[in-house]
Parts: C-alpha cells; sequence; structure tokens
C-alpha cells in the first residue's frame, strides 16, 4: 500500500514541484505517514483523496510575511488595509452588538479589542481563507519548515476534525493553516475555540474573548494578551489602533 501510494504522489505533485524536488518529497511523505501509523492514525485517505494538494513554497510565504518584512507601524497599517477595516466598524457592530457586548461581559474582554483582532485577522469574516489546512500542514512537512510544529498541529488538526466530525479535506485556512474569521491554528482550537461552527461568527466573537481572557490571565494585560495571539509587535499596535477607533465608532 505505501508503494502505491508513493508511486500515486509523484504523479500528483509533478505539476507543482520542480524534479530536483522529487526524491526528497516522497520520502518525506512516507515518513509522515509511518510516524501517523506510530499514533493509530492512517493519513493515507487523506494523501489519496483528489483535493490533496502540495503548495510549492509555502516556506517563502512564512519568511515573506508582513511581520518580518516591514518595519514601521504605519506602512504595517497600510499593507492590512486599517482604513478600510476602520470604515467597516459600524457596520459591524451595527450587526454584532449583542454578540459583541455578551462576550464583554461573560470573559471581561473590551469588546472593542474583539473588534480589532477580527478585523485585522479576516476584515470582520469577509477573508474565509482559501486553502486546506490539511494541505498546508503537508506543504510545510515536506518543505521542512518548522517540523516539530507542523507535526504537533496536523495531530491537533486531526484530533479537532475527528472531535467535531467534520472532512477535514472539506476545511478552509489561510496559507498558514489558521481558521475561522478569528484565524486559529489547530492548537488553539482544541483549546479555546467556543461553539462548533468555524464560519458562525458568533462563535468566532465568543472564541476571541475566550483566548484573550486566559492569555490576559497568564500575562497580566489585555495587550500582552494581544501579542500571545501574534507575537508581532506591529500586529499588536494595529490591532490596539483599530480598538482605539472602535472605541470613538461605537460608544
Amino acid at each position: 500500500m505505501i508503494r502505491r501510494l508513493s508511486i500515486f504522489l509523484i504523479i500528483l505533485i509533478m505539476h507543482s514541484f520542480s524534479a530536483s524536488a522529487f526524491s526528497n518529497v516522497d520520502e518525506r511523505l512516507q515518513e509522515l505517514v509511518k510516524h501517523f501509523e506510530t499514533k493509530g492514525i492512517d493519513i493515507r485517505p487523506m494523501l489519496n483523496d483528489d483535493r490533496f494538494e502540495l503548495m510549492d513554497g509555502i516556506t517563502d510565504r512564512f519568511k515573506n510575511s508582513a511581520e518580518r518584512k516591514i518595519e514601521t507601524l504605519d506602512d504595517y497599517k497600510r499593507v492590512v488595509g486599517f482604513e478600510a477595516k476602520k470604515n467597516a466598524i459600524a457596520t459591524f457592530y451595527s450587526k454584532y452588538h449583542q454578540e459583541l457586548k455578551a462576550a464583554e461581559a461573560e470573559y471581561d474582554i473590551p469588546k472593542e479589542v474583539i473588534i480589532g483582532i477580527l478585523g485585522i485577522e479576516s476584515d470582520f469574516g469577509k477573508n474565509a481563507g482559501k486553502y486546506n489546512p490539511f494541505n498546508v500542514y503537508v506543504s510545510m512537512y515536506v518543505e521542512d519548515y518548522r517540523t516539530e510544529w507542523t507535526l504537533a498541529q496536523l495531530e491537533e488538526l486531526i484530533e479537532f476534525a475527528e472531535s467535531r466530525k467534520v472532512d477535514i479535506m472539506a476545511m478552509k485556512s489561510s496559507y498558514a493553516g489558521a481558521m475561522g474569521y478569528a484565524q486559529f491554528i489547530p492548537w488553539s482550537l482544541n483549546r479555546y475555540w467556543v461553539g462548533t461552527e468555524l464560519y458562525h461568527m458568533s462563535n468566532n466573537i465568543n472564541s476571541v474573548a475566550n483566548y484573550l481572557a486566559h492569555y490576559r490571565d497568564v500575562t497580566g494585560t489585555v495587550e500582552k494578551a494581544v501579542y500571545r495571539y501574534n507575537p508581532s509587535s506591529l500586529y499588536q499596535g494595529a490591532v490596539l489602533a483599530l480598538a482605539d477607533e472602535a472605541k470613538t465608532i461605537i460608544n
């Protein structure tokens, strides 16, 4: 079965990987199959699924992310479309003010900060992600990018999909494997996600609040909790700036 899988995968990836990468790709995929076999998980049905594909050059996407290449907050805000997000706050709040107020009351996290997170992460739900998280993490593993972390995320992803009875190959994520409007990685999904449906805004609002509440208790402040959401001072600055705008707009 492993041999048949290897032949199939080599054919499958010919369109996305250069010839010089062929030998390593098949080896890495077999390593992945064996790793999960030791945990009693058979990932071969997923690798054989018609929706499985590898994302060539995924490592470069991480190396060229805005948080790594941009140096000033003003430039970062321009790249993430800060002004457009600011202009969308009133409409978002009008639609979800009850959910935001309820989350603020339950988790003691300012609704404006929740708005800031959802605005920066997904433009208030407009960007749901166009990749598949299983494909993303397998591609990262094949390129030997943060291997231990990638394996951990794959394990968490499979656990989440199985516990929620979700078709893992139908899930959507960013190129970084983050899911939902709140953009949670699998590890965070299994610990801080509230609800079942990833694309129900109320679940995203509560999940952001739940996450921030936990890390506020760990770090001591909401501001530091925002940094734990994405450990970038630029990201933290943009979220808090959008939250400040929200205070003026909705109050």
